[in-house]
């Protein structure tokens, strides 16, 4: 207690004390000694508000992350997000729901209380709760072609991922297929090569495994899993890459230097790796240039697409903010907060992109 004490900046253990019984009507001991008689004080999960700057558009997160959820690890309902969670080798498990306010409620299971604060970052990761919408919506709406989509869809955020090998698997085991397809893979993935949940965590629903380590699929043998040769090495190659350095997917200067570093990596083009970018690094300004969804949502009258280069000059005015903005153009279509997902069906689409030398791009933006 001492040292939460410290570490929360209150000068002595006697003012925290007090804190805490102010705000929760017990003292810290209090709560010890009813964690000592249940065995465990994480068996229904640490409840939290998390707070965000309105406006917020919680049907549209969650509408990604619910089509895309992994079989298994994941299980996403209208009002819920609940998935499994390994971290220095513990296992939990966290659900998200909206609040009542301007927060979002995440209740966290997980053995080891000094972990909360990388679980909470990581949450606040998924569902973008850093943002400004306002400042965001008042820049992009400069242009008149997104001032209408901003207006429609203010409170729209850029879904994170919890993990950056997960999500370079998902990308590159979906090339060249659906979503949803990819998702399946995903769940043959996690049926194989995924940990069980430890009992202790199991709680009636689906959620019983976490997703593979980057060494357990360093030493598979992913060619059983029905993929092409190429895309089970590429994987294989990204698997061991993660494995002797877990930081690939950590901060980097500057966002170039970030695409740099990812496209290094086996089977990352531009485009997963500014996808990358976007949800795991949280970088604002990523933008795949060469989408398919961007350049429909970007097409004049007449139906022309711009080409990815005509894309990129465009969207200079947007910066430093491009990802919000691809967003906003995702969800213009039909399909809305789904239209990132390109069908193979497109493919008068995919034949001109390939004819100007875009086909890597558009491979990587239908992995995820």
């Amino acid at each position: 207690m001492t040292e939460v004490a410290m570490t929360a900046v209150f000068g002595s253990v006697r003012r925290f004390n007090e804190t805490f019984k102010e705000l929760f009507g017990r003292a810290p001991a209090a709560l010890r000694r009813a964690r000592d008689r249940s065995g465990s004080g994480f068996d229904h999960g640490v409840a939290l508000k998390l707070p965000y700057r309105p406006p917020y558009d919680w049907d549209a997160i969650i509408s990604f992350l619910a089509v895309r959820a992994i079989p298994g690890v994941e299980l996403v309902t209208a009002r819920r997000y609940s998935r499994t969670i390994e971290l220095d080798g513990a296992q939990g498990r966290i659900s998200v729901e909206p609040g009542k306010g301007n927060w979002l409620k995440a209740t966290i299971s997980f053995p080891r209380l000094q972990s909360l604060p990388a679980i909470i970052a990581r949450i606040r990761r998924v569902f973008d709760l850093a943002a400004d919408p306002v400042a965001i919506g008042a820049h992009l709406s400069r242009d008149p072609a997104l001032a209408p989509l901003i207006a429609a869809r203010p409170g729209l955020r850029v879904p994170g991922a919890w993990d950056g090998f997960e999500l370079a698997v998902r990308a590159i085991l979906g090339q060249q297929i659906t979503v949803q397809a990819a998702t399946g893979l995903l769940g043959k993935l996690v049926g194989r090569y995924g940990a069980h949940l430890g009992k202790d965590m199991l709680d009636g629903d689906d959620l019983v495994r976490v997703f593979p380590l980057p060494g357990m699929l360093a030493r598979a043998d992913l060619s059983t899993l029905g993929v092409p040769r190429a895309r089970a090495q590429s994987l294989s190659a990204l698997a061991s890459a993660v494995d002797a350095d877990p930081l690939i997917f950590g901060p980097r200067r500057d966002l170039d230097e970030a695409i740099q570093r990812l496209r290094a990596l086996a089977g990352v083009g531009d485009w997963t790796a500014q996808y990358i970018a976007m949800r795991e690094l949280r970088e604002p300004d990523a933008f795949p240039a060469a989408d398919i969804g961007l350049m429909r949502a970007m097409a004049d009258g007449d139906g022309l697409r711009p080409t990815p280069q005509q894309l990129l000059a465009r969207a200079e005015a947007w910066r430093p903010w491009r990802a919000y903005a691809a967003v906003h153009l995702w969800n213009s279509g039909p399909r809305g907060a789904n239209a990132a997902a390109v069908r193979s069906q497109d493919a008068a689409a995919v034949r001109k992109n390939a004819r100007i030398g875009a086909k890597e791009n558009l491979n990587d933006h239908k992995a995820a």
